[in-house]
């Protein structure tokens, strides 16, 4: 490792490589040659890391173990250890050409496979096999760590079977049926370790080391490319989720306004889903599957069910059935809503005005259907209607398109910068208001959470530096203050997705990580530290520039005038909001629920899931050890 760190080394062999061939050019196959070329073009872009370091490598070692081995069960702690320790081999290996080193690690990972197997043969064929309903399995591989021993090993395998089993009876499925489907089970996962191409290694290698840099960089395969291209588009046929893979499951990450899922009802984000069914077929276990064969599952063709076995964590770990017919998601039911609500206040009543936003939605052909249009229609209505004050609704935006988050700011403020964005060494080139008129100068809430995220983000911090609005929700928004540029290769080659820059807000404070703080906070569900991007691995620190905010933002014209918001006013808001939430049984409720989340651990009961009487054992032998942190990579079904 220090001959790595001290010579030239990869960094300089990277510098040469780009500049001998452009990245955008067309290649048959990727190849080990190819990958100091591919991780050069991560580090020159990226918008922090310049170099391979120690700590890089021991990054993109434990992004690599979690790939190979997410719910750590197939190594040993010294085992994995060993091939962390074998990375920086790995990198000098490639600088030449060579991944041997690389394939060595593959050839462990195949025997292990096929010693899994083989256990699981074993145990399901011993004479007085029977499941055991107090077995109690902690699923989440973090909090119970690797199998230290062959023992321990064999211990956690044995309370999987019997998890993987309650699962399969649950369903309906004979315990003999059941038996022969666990092992086809692991039967396919050797056989997909042993068919694993050298395209395949390379391309899960070179995602690994961009997922190292921060959650948001990739290496797309050709594959992933068009599972990432399909997600783009609104016109998506499935059940309208994001997923991302962490720990061996499929995690929803958020479900998106409009689609099925959010019609049904049902799943959450932070839900595992566990199974998938077609129509009225069996379900197929997912765990440890590629998340992009469990998109492909999920999504069909429109009017067509699909049945999700859903694990969720509460007191104790809650496993559901959710039924959900496919549908295409529908841009109408994310476009901007408007509705009047009558609230009562100190001696009359108010007209409210609630505008929801769910995403920044639109094209770039300026005749197709724009969010800013959408919104500029409704701000005359609220006009027309002569709404007392009006809540903007965020709290379920993901984010969109950056330019339409800009000019929306600047319909609530005369002029001024809304955000700035900056690449690593270059200019802060700063977003300005494209109008100088106000829409609406009225009394405004932005109603946020943690699920609001990106471009929302900058929408919020802007009218939040301007003292425009008070900001009202989870305690900050999401994190996401970074930009990501895909840039295609050849064909067969697919794309790299690289964090190029950060997004700052007009008091110059980034929105990364730390989101926007609300003014007066009021719970909900979303309201965890599982959510968000603070616990995303690798998560960039936040950072800081020179404030842009113009002194020009509060006009001074009749009619766009707005009252700016104080420390005096916010600090009313606050004392009246914590009374009401205080003897609101609605919140309280939610309170309890977010307090019952803390609580709880990740462990499952086997005679839950039979449906049997749970004995009070709290346990579990599975021993604890630290670990790295979980690899996500959103895809939409």
């Amino acid at each position: 490792m220090a001959r790595l760190v001290r010579s030239a080394g990869l960094p300089a062999l990277l510098s040469l490589a780009l500049l001998g061939a452009g990245v955008g050019e067309a290649r048959a196959s990727l190849t080990c040659d190819k990958i100091p070329q591919l991780a050069g073009h991560f580090l020159r872009k990226h918008v922090t890391r310049r170099e391979l370091d120690e700590e890089l490598v021991s990054r993109t070692a434990q992004a690599y173990l979690d790939r190979i081995d997410p719910s750590k069960t197939l190594l040993l702690r010294p085992e994995a250890e060993a091939i962390e320790g074998s990375f920086a081999a790995v990198f000098e290996g490639a600088e030449t050409g060579n991944c041997q080193p690389l394939l060595a690690i593959h050839s462990t990972v195949v025997e292990r496979y096929g010693d899994l197997e083989g256990k699981v043969r074993t145990v399901l064929n011993t004479e007085d096999f029977a499941i055991d309903p107090e077995t109690r399995l902690v699923i989440d591989p973090d909090e119970r760590g690797r199998p230290e021993t062959e023992e321990e090993r064999n211990a956690l395998l044995r309370r999987q079977i019997d998890f993987q089993l309650a699962n399969y009876l649950s369903a309906g499925t004979s315990l003999e049926e059941s038996k022969e489907r666990l092992v086809h089970r692991y039967e396919l996962f050797t056989r997909r370790a042993r068919e694993f191409d050298m395209d395949d290694l390379y391309a899960m290698f070179l995602d690994a080391f961009a997922s190292s840099l921060d959650p948001h960089s990739n290496y797309l395969s050709a594959d992933a490319l068009e599972d990432f291209q399909i997600a783009m588009t609104l016109s998506l046929e499935g059940i309208g989720v994001a997923l991302s893979s962490r720990d061996g499951y499929s995690i929803v990450e958020r479900v998106l306004p409009g689609g099925a899922a959010d019609r049904e009802g049902t799943l959450r984000p932070g839900d595992r889903i566990i199974g998938v069914a077609q129509n009225d077929q069996t379900s197929v276990d997912i765990i440890d599957m590629a998340l992009r064969d469990v998109v492909r599952m999920i999504r069909g063709p429109r009017n067509t069910p699909v049945s999700l076995t859903v694990l969720r964590e509460g007191k104790s770990t809650e496993r559901l059935e959710v039924v959900i017919v496919r549908d295409t998601i529908d841009l109408e039911e994310q476009a901007a809503k408007l509705r009047f609500e009558t609230v009562p206040g100190e001696g009359r009543e108010y007209k409210l005005a609630v505008l929801e936003l769910s995403s920044f939605y639109g094209d770039r052909d300026p005749s197709k259907r724009q969010c800013a249009d959408d919104v500029a229609r409704l701000l005359a209505e609220v006009k027309e209607q002569g709404a007392d004050g009006m809540v903007l609704d965020l709290s379920r935006n993901g984010g969109g398109l950056l330019d339409y988050a800009v000019e929306i700011s600047g319909f609530f403020v005369r002029e001024g910068g809304i955000v700035a964005v900056r690449e690593r060494g270059g200019p802060t080139e700063v977003h300005e208001d494209p109008h100088d008129d106000v829409r609406y100068s009225g009394p405004m809430v932005v109603l946020t959470s943690r699920a609001s995220a990106s471009a929302s983000e900058i929408l919020a911090g802007a009218l939040q530096d301007y003292d425009r609005a008070v900001v009202v929700g989870d305690d900050h928004t999401f994190g996401k203050g970074t930009v990501q540029t895909v840039q295609q290769l050849g064909p067969d080659l697919g794309a790299l997705k690289v964090t190029t820059a950060m997004f700052y807000r007009p008091g110059g404070a980034s929105t990364q990580r730390e989101g926007v703080n609300s003014d007066v906070r009021i719970p909900s569900l979303f309201n965890t530290d599982r959510f968000g991007e603070a616990s995303q691995p690798y998560a960039l620190q936040p950072r800081n520039i020179r404030p842009f905010a113009s002194e020009r933002a509060n006009a001074k014209s009749s009619g766009q005038h707005f009252v700016p918001i104080t420390d005096e006013v916010l600090a009313d808001l606050t004392q009246r909001s914590r009374a009401r939430v205080d003897g609101s049984d609605e919140f309280q409720a939610i309170l309890g629920e977010l307090a019952k989340s803390e609580e709880s651990g990740s462990t499952v009961h086997v005679a839950e899931i039979l449906g049997e009487p749970a004995n009070p054992v709290t346990s579990d032998a599975t021993p604890t050890a630290s670990a790295a942190a979980p690899t996500v990579g959103a895809v939409e079904g």
